[in-house]
């Protein structure tokens, strides 16, 4: 399985971006998808996930900021971002947790970069 972030950029304090992560390859089941985020110097960080039922959890530092969503059919995975801070800019990679018979694993995207100015 494999994940293909795309949509970072740079962007101005207080703009908007969203980010889409599509999962590929042999799939049999994808449980729950995820965003996170590493800075420069500072350990990957948990932005925000969604399980396959729909069920969302975020980081207090982006709850009212950021809604991430999730298309199963497609094995796709958003986070729109608004309001967006220089404290945002890092990296952001993409999770998912893949499961066979019984047996998880954990999926990473290479990360997008987001670099936000002020």
């Amino acid at each position: 399985v494999q994940l293909v972030e795309s949509g970072g950029g740079l962007v101005q304090a207080g703009g908007s971006l969203t980010l889409s992560c599509a999962a590929s390859g042999t799939i049999f089941s994808i449980n729950a998808m995820g965003w996170y985020r590493q800075a420069p110097g500072k350990q990957r960080e948990l932005v925000a996930t969604i399980t396959r039922g729909g069920r969302t959890n975020y980081a207090d530092s982006v709850e009212g900021r950021c809604t991430i969503s999730r298309d199963n059919a497609k094995n796709t995975v958003y986070l729109q971002m608004h309001s967006l801070k220089p404290d945002d800019t890092a990296v952001y990679y993409c999770y998912a947790q893949h499961s066979i018979m019984g047996s998880f694993s954990d999926k990473w995207g290479q990360g997008t970069q987001v670099t936000v100015s002020s």
